[in-house]
């Protein structure tokens, strides 16, 4: 018999979100490993939410579940994040609203978020999630590799001004005004964006346009390609070697044993491998060999009592899989250009991306093993 298109009003309704959803979905494993990092970030979430009167606050496991979706989705703003919560069941299950719970304004959602960015939380969060024994036993404790990448900022280079407020455009009608910059030298001493000002002028390379933007850096640890560490700073040429320093500091294991870390041309740097060396960790550094105008080749800070070993060449291999890190930071959980500004907030949020890369792959691990 034929069924009828027409659709009929009922008067009561229930809808169990547990029986909606199916049982084999990555978000059911990815929501239990969550969900017992957030069990243990319990203090400090007491501690930013300190017992006053007034209205109870949107709960703070429930927004970072929330901003986990934004990552694993790519979703670019907080009201089509609202917006999808209005009617995804998929999504009110795994952040803990029930069906008849109404999704929170998205300007009371951001004001609320910025509250967990401004104490790191995003940073406990990631070691919370590698701190489980489950996960724990995944990580090798040996062997690392590190990185950086650009992050655009988000501020126009036609807010890239003079800091001493002499440029000579006028501001012109309309929002989006022309702005003429034939025949001026423009640099980080010199101008500092109006939009964004901890962001910084900088070019990957010769042959590249200069671009505001940030730099991201991941520390991976080398058998499963997880990230164990990570953060923003602001792009200079020495920034990928100063933060690759500060997270071997901060890394695990540091005071046990020697580790050695793979890293790209970039950092074959002399002064770089000697810091390396006197924290007794190998520098399994690629060999940066160019030919300088000279005509001679560049001198590589790397010897034969490092590139003769096999475990070198293993490095070498590994340590490419950083690149799948940040691409799918910056092709999945929008990071290519940063909703945020201020080193700060886009620390945060590069940070909540490395935890949630690492969420996204812990379910096809944890069943491998």
């Amino acid at each position: 018999m034929r069924g009828s298109d027409l659709r009929y009003g009922s008067l009561f309704s229930y809808v169990d979100l547990e029986s909606r959803v199916r049982g084999d979905p990555p978000l059911r494993s990815i929501r239990e490993i969550a969900n017992a990092a957030l069990t243990a970030l319990s203090d400090d979430f007491a501690a930013l939410y300190p017992p006053r009167l007034g209205r109870p606050s949107v709960a703070p496991e429930r927004l970072l579940r929330a901003m986990l979706l934004q990552a694993f989705y790519g979703i670019r703003s907080e009201r089509q994040l609202m917006e999808r919560m209005e009617f995804d069941l998929l999504f009110r299950w795994f952040v803990g609203l029930g069906v008849d719970d109404a999704a929170w304004d998205h300007s009371s959602f951001t004001t609320n978020r910025d509250r967990l960015l401004e104490g790191e939380i995003a940073a406990k969060f990631l070691a919370a999630v590698l701190a489980q024994p489950r996960v724990k036993r995944l990580l090798s404790s040996d062997h690392f590799s590190v990185d950086g990448t650009l992050i655009e900022a988000w501020a126009s280079m036609k807010s890239f001004r003079r800091k001493d407020g002499t440029d000579q455009d006028g501001d012109g009608p309309g929002r989006n005004a022309e702005r003429s910059f034939h025949g001026e030298t423009r640099s980080n001493e010199t101008h500092e964006s109006t939009t964004d000002p901890q962001a910084r002028l900088y070019r990957k390379g010769d042959g590249q346009p200069a671009r505001l933007c940030y730099m991201g850096h991941a520390l991976m640890e080398n058998r499963h390609g997880l990230a164990v560490g990570g953060g923003v700073t602001q792009a200079t040429g020495k920034a990928e070697r100063e933060a690759a320093l500060a997270l071997v500091d901060a890394g695990p294991g540091r005071s046990r044993r020697r580790i050695t870390l793979g890293a790209d041309k970039a950092h074959d740097v002399t002064p770089f491998v000697e810091d390396l060396r006197e924290r007794r960790v190998t520098p399994h550094i690629a060999i940066n060999g160019h030919l300088t105008k000279t005509g001679k080749r560049r001198k590589t800070a790397i010897d034969s009592r490092t590139t003769r070993h096999a475990g070198y060449a293993v490095s070498q291999r590994c340590r490419k899989r950083i690149e799948e890190v940040f691409g799918w930071l910056k092709s999945a959980a929008g990071m290519a250009k940063t909703r945020f500004r201020g080193q700060p907030r886009v620390d945060a949020a590069f940070t909540l991306g490395l935890a949630a890369y690492n969420l996204i792959r812990l379910p096809k691990l944890l069943a491998a093993t």
